[in-house]
């Protein structure tokens, strides 16, 4: 069993793969926390523990991050965690298993992770802010880490913020707080990155949307589609608002490695200035990052999709 610690922000596809990793097999999910950086920290919280609460059956307790970012997310996009908060499936009357931890993130990654008697992989889909603060706070946990898998960064020449005073070049896990990326990065744990053009391959379209429609009659199909009905598909061309299923895929990744394939590069981050969170090729002084290039497009939608259909 691969054990696994998940720190996420809260977006539809963070709290879509918390739902996911309940359900995979081989995977002892050991822990769970929450940042408000794409989202607002009471509903994520919230929707993390009714999640918990309405799938899983042993109880998970969730940490919430007091953590802030030098550069925060747009309102819109953190509304997203009330929709999902307040949806039917997640407000039926269930054994309330899943309680909301005393401890910080922070201070949740570095007990579960030195208590862990194997390795753990480090899941994050938000900003690393918080396993940043964990480190500074007790740099050994590095030792108990088997690696961090994390939805962040870019090597475009166009990120996805859009910001004044910025150039565009970074992707907004890292734009949020670029300091955190550093110290990271300056760690020797290995580092498994899924960048903005990782995702490319996996829009969220209505050819996905109208699958999942069809088979609606799994509880846990229609828990998808109905989630990501609040979020806008690829129709004709990309915007800055089409959905990728970038927090799924990294999720997908950590269950099922095959669904990928993956480059090695040497990188650092811009940490200020008008490119600040940009994630950057650095042969000479960067850190080795495993990056992933490609994806098995129907393999990984199916691999969602069935383990979804666990739930009847």
């Amino acid at each position: 069993m691969k054990k696994v610690y998940f720190n996420h922000d809260g977006g539809v596809d963070d709290l879509i793969s918390l739902f996911l990793l309940i359900h995979m097999e081989d995977i002892d999910l050991i822990g769970v926390s929450a940042i408000g950086a794409d989202s607002y920290i009471e509903p994520a919280t919230s929707a993390s523990q009714k999640i918990v609460n309405r799938f899983s059956k042993t109880p998970i307790h969730i940490a919430a991050s007091k953590e802030r970012g030098k550069n925060p997310f747009p309102k819109d996009w953190r509304m997203h965690a009330f929709f999902m908060d307040a949806l039917p499936i997640l407000n039926e009357q269930v054994p309330q298993q899943s309680q909301l931890l005393a401890d910080s993130a922070y201070e949740d990654i570095i007990e579960k992770v030195n208590m862990s008697k194997e390795k753990v992989t480090l899941l994050f889909t938000g900003p690393l802010t918080d396993l940043a603060k964990a480190i500074a706070v007790d740099p050994k946990i590095v030792h108990n880490i088997e690696r961090l898998v994390w939805m962040g960064g870019t090597f475009l020449e166009k990120g996805n913020v859009e910001e004044p005073e910025h150039d565009g070049t970074a992707e907004w896990n890292a734009f949020w707080d670029p300091e955190a990326v550093k110290t990271v990065f300056d760690t020797e744990m290995k580092i498994d990155m899924v960048a903005l053009e990782s995702t490319n391959q996996v829009p969220m379209t209505w050819d996905i949307r109208q699958m999942w429609a069809n088979e609606r009659h799994y509880t846990g199909v229609d828990f998808l589609g109905v989630s990501y009905a609040a979020v806008p598909p690829l129709t004709h061309f990309q915007t800055n608002s089409t959905y990728f299923l970038w927090d799924v895929l990294t999720t997908a990744y950590v269950g099922k490695p095959n669904l990928v394939k993956q480059y090695d590069v040497k990188a650092s981050v811009y940490t200020e200035g008008p490119s600040q969170g940009r994630t950057y090729i650095d042969e000479q002084n960067g850190r080795l990052l495993s990056v992933v290039n490609h994806v098995e497009h129907n393999d990984f939608f199916n691999y969602i999709t069935k383990l979804a259909k666990k739930v009847k």
